[in-house]
């Protein structure tokens, strides 16, 4: 943390007087992201001991920068010690936001037009941006060729097929992955491709679009990139949507260059097939192989658009031992437990005043979790802040500003989070949360909004958020 607190200082000339580590052990980069500020100013931190990947971060960034892309500033950086600092680009993922915004099967049309600013960008990654690239910074590969194809495929073989129990034939496997690469070569392959492009990778600040974790990026064709997005598992976007999207981005395409839609389209499903596939293998090896079981909870939205794809597009070459294994993962009772356990646990959250009690629960379940949260700073007793509740942005950043809040949610939300995972695991459907206070007005609101934003990202888990007292006086 040294290094990033030096540099911290050395670029606002004051030193960090909070530090937050934003990721864990649940993010699969191997990155350590954290947070510092002093109370005015905040900054993102990255600490990563592979620096040919920091050195292609930060080299992409000045170049996208230079062509005015929204991508986050950078503030300082120490190769040698695997560090580096840039703009605090807040909280909300483009995933939050969808996940927020998704009442039942409903997405909300903000919800579409964020996606729409994305897409937007796409091209201006791809094709602006990318033709004067310089690829040699590139970590691992300078292209998306034949032997990252080889990676994803196998990668998908070995730690998804082989760990989930699919039965295949080798050779006839590996003929249909050769045939698959080549048709994936030859498609145009001049293009920046992001790699990761997804809807947790893109930032959503004052109504705008920002794009971070691009350093695995390299020279590749246009569809991979598009069909991450619109096939990111997690997201579960409807066939629909799908369709509205990838038309809207041959729109924005064609404004940077000629665009032969059935051209493209030949190609593309061949790179959502990879796509999923990449994606399959990363679900199994973190969760078969290092026994991360979270992980697999994305299993079954995968075979949900394995199940589209199979019944509603035809690929322009014969996959038959490849199609028959995808058709055995969706037989499979392995699998299919997978998608049993994915059964939504609805996580009811309330913030109350202790003055009326504590919220009953309707459920009949009789589990769940009461805080307390009348020991921490309390914004109510400031006269700026009584009109206002924890939903507010002043009093949101006074008890963001305050350790003891802080160190109050992470142990609120290692308690939850363990229930939440033996809940899932025993096919419970409901959890109780409720944080009180004195007036039910600022602190509990700020503590059950912070647990419902975190939880919302969660697979498999419904939340339901009740502010009891505001509710109560807007009646």
């Amino acid at each position: 943390m040294d290094v990033l607190n030096a540099l911290f200082e050395q670029h606002f000339h004051r030193p960090a007087t909070r530090v937050v580590q934003l990721q864990g052990e649940l993010g699969g980069s191997g990155r350590k992201i954290i947070r510092l500020s002093d109370g005015q100013q905040s900054a993102i931190g990255i600490l990563h001991d592979v620096r040919e990947e920091n050195a292609a971060f930060l080299a992409f960034t000045r170049h996208f920068l230079k062509h005015g892309l929204p991508v986050p500033e950078i503030y300082g950086e120490d190769l040698d010690r695997g560090a580096y600092l840039e703009q605090d680009l807040g909280n909300t993922t483009l995933f939050d936001f969808l996940s927020s915004n998704r009442p039942g099967e409903n997405i909300a049309p903000a919800v579409i037009d964020a996606y729409r600013k994305a897409v937007a960008v796409l091209p201006r990654f791809q094709v602006e941006a990318g033709h004067d690239l310089d690829y040699s910074i590139c970590y691992p590969r300078g292209r998306f060729d034949r032997q990252s194809i080889a990676w994803d495929l196998n990668y998908f073989k070995y730690y998804f097929l082989r760990l989930a129990g699919i039965p295949f034939s080798e050779q006839k496997l590996e003929d249909d992955f050769e045939a698959l690469t080549e048709l994936l070569l030859s498609a145009p392959q001049d293009y920046f491709l992001y790699r990761d492009f997804q809807s947790r990778n893109i930032m959503l600040l004052e109504g705008n679009a920002y794009f971070v974790d691009y350093q695995g990026g390299r020279k590749g064709a246009l569809q991979y990139d598009i069909a991450s997005l619109l096939y990111d598992a997690k997201a579960d976007l409807p066939p629909e949507l799908r369709q509205h999207l990838l038309d809207y981005y041959l729109d924005q395409l064609a404004r940077f260059m000629a665009v032969d839609r059935d051209a493209f389209l030949r190609y593309y499903y061949g790179f959502v097939y990879v796509r999923i596939m990449q994606a399959l293998g990363a679900y199994g090896f973190r969760g078969f192989y290092e026994r991360k079981a979270h992980f697999l909870q994305s299993v079954p939205y995968a075979l949900k658009n394995l199940r589209w794809l199979l019944h509603n597009v035809k690929l322009p070459i014969a996959l038959p031992t490849l199609l028959d294994a995808f058709n055995s993962m969706l037989g499979s009772e392995k699998l299919q437990a997978l998608a049993s356990s994915a059964e939504n646990l609805t996580v009811r959250i309330f913030s109350f005043s202790f003055h009326r009690g504590w919220p009953k629960d309707e459920t009949g379940n009789g589990g769940g979790f009461v805080f307390d949260g009348r020991g921490l700073p309390n914004p109510g007793r400031e006269e700026r802040f009584k009109p206002l509740t924890g939903r507010d942005a002043p009093v949101i950043e006074y008890l963001n500003q305050q350790e003891s809040v802080h160190q109050f949610f992470a142990s609120a939300l290692s308690l939850v989070d363990a229930s939440i995972y033996e809940y899932q695991r025993r096919g419970f459907k409901h959890l109780m949360v409720a944080f009180g206070c004195t007036g039910g007005q600022h602190r509990s609101v700020y503590l059950a909004e912070q647990l419902a934003k975190r939880l919302r990202a969660r697979n498999g888990v419904d939340v339901v958020l009740h502010h009891r007292e505001l509710e109560s006086r807007a009646e």
